[in-house]
């Protein structure tokens, strides 16, 4: 298959949102969508209203966990994607693409972009990922988010990239780093926002690639590698990462986060966490947050600057 022919939509324009919301509600019926139900604050520091997200019953989330275990424990592969479940199907996107609904849902209408054929998702993106990627975003303005590894909040092998539509924050800001994203300072194409105590970097996409998804998957890579290469990632010419990292990406721009571990202090962080979304066990993790404030954990969990 040519790289052209992968980057090629199979999905009619303008009806990724309706089968979304129609298998959303099907999936819900049948119980094949278990969301897990959120109480939320806001953690302000800086510029940045943090939306914390508080589990209201954890019972599901630890069901889930103690299955995966369950699965590991008997020496089985499990790989949830192939086959995937048929009830969380949404559309094809491309040749090398699909879309599922994410099971175990935090986000309302959580999407999954996952790989036809198995690839790890410790692997660099390619290509055909960044035109999956602008497939997605062309017909859901939101975040396409990438846990790169373990340590970066991946929690399945299968590479999978993930989409959740705008806006994050109830009633507010599509995202809440949306203020200090206006601030960031650029060094020819590659830009760093000053709040931020940790190694990132960002860049601005053209605003004209939402309409060229395989042209702009091009030159999106391009971005890429020039991204990983600023926060000290090396590619070489293998095709398995030398690091973890979380990468964000809207229409307008997206950054890279190299990581050092995959949580502090019991809360786990992946790229949402970085987007100023972070998710927590009760309200006395909540309490501790606000005391060691949002910015330190991402931090911790990231590489400081």
């Amino acid at each position: 298959m040519t790289t052209e022919t992968a980057a090629t939509s199979v999905l009619p324009t303008g009806t990724l949102w309706q089968r979304i919301i129609t298998q959303t509600e099907y999936a819900l019926n049948c119980g094949a969508l278990q969301s897990i139900a959120t109480d939320y604050d806001f953690i302000e520091e800086g510029d940045i209203r943090f939306l914390v997200r508080i589990l209201a019953n954890l019972a599901r989330k630890e069901q889930a966990k103690k299955q995966q275990k369950k699965i590991e424990k008997s020496g089985k592969e499990f790989n949830p994607f192939l086959p995937y479940e048929k009830d969380l199907f949404v559309a094809d996107l491309s040749k090398t693409h699909l879309c599922l609904l994410n099971k175990f849902n935090v986000v309302e209408h959580h999407l999954l972009i996952v790989t036809r054929e198995f690839e790890e998702q410790e692997t660099w993106l390619t290509q055909a990922d960044f035109a999956a990627m602008w497939m997605g975003l062309a017909e859901i303005d939101g975040l396409m988010f990438y846990n790169g590894g373990k340590l970066a909040g991946a929690s399945q092998r299968h590479k999978h990239l993930q989409l959740v539509p705008f806006p994050l924050v109830p009633d507010g800001l599509n995202l809440p780093i949306e203020p200090a994203i206006t601030s960031v300072q650029f060094k020819n194409s590659i830009g760093i926002i000053l709040e931020f105590p940790f190694v990132h970097a960002i860049a601005s996409f053209n605003p004209n690639w939402i309409h060229t998804p395989s042209e702009a998957s091009i030159f999106t890579l391009e971005l890429y590698f020039a991204l990983l290469s600023a926060v000290g990632l090396s590619i070489d010419d293998h095709s398995f990462q030398s690091g973890a990292y979380n990468l964000l990406a809207t229409r307008n721009w997206m950054m890279i986060v190299p990581r050092s571990q995959e949580e502090f202090e019991g809360i786990s962080i992946n790229s949402l966490g970085f987007a100023g979304g972070l998710l927590v066990r009760n309200s006395q993790q909540l309490q501790w947050l606000k005391s060691y404030h949002p910015l330190t954990v991402l931090k911790q969990v990231g590489i400081s600057r």
